[in-house]
């Protein structure tokens, strides 16, 4: 990522391994940024309540993610090529993330992150239950998108 520093940063050894993880860095040790995506075990309850506001006042999910580096519990995965990010921590980052969600629906005729054709396709819920839930939503261009991947 280009401004790294505006986010959490992590740093990798040669092997991929996490060696550091800094919120918001002057001067950042990689340009891998931390988007925001996060999975925990029932640890992070105790961990979360143990954290204190960082030097800008703020509480850094970051502490977090070093509670468990230090652990050596920490897991993170890159995001290849053909992901995208979108930080809409911002009005201006929510509204260029509504611009680009726009764009690619309605240029490429898909939604972009379709819980249910998602579960659809991976076999999670038939077809029948697709279509119940698109005739559910039918008065909404949403519901219409489901039913039409029924129609396919």
């Amino acid at each position: 990522m280009k401004d790294a520093h505006s986010f959490g940063v992590v740093e990798f050894d040669d092997d991929h391994k996490v060696i550091s993880i800094e919120e918001k860095p002057q001067k950042p040790k990689s340009n891998y940024a931390v988007p925001g995506l996060y999975f925990y075990d029932n640890q992070v309850v105790e961990i979360a309540k143990n954290v204190k506001p960082s030097a800008r006042g703020e509480i850094e999910i970051t502490a977090v993610n070093n509670v468990y580096l230090v652990k050596k519990e920490l897991n993170v995965i890159l995001l290849g090529r053909g992901m995208a990010w979108l930080d809409t921590g911002t009005p201006e980052g929510m509204l260029k993330a509504a611009e680009y969600v726009e764009a690619v629906q309605s240029r490429q005729g898909f939604y972009i992150s379709c819980l249910e054709e998602i579960a659809w396709r991976r076999g999670f819920i038939s077809t029948e239950q697709l279509r119940v839930i698109g005739e559910s939503l039918k008065m909404t261009d949403y519901g219409q998108y489901i039913i039409s991947l029924v129609k396919e």
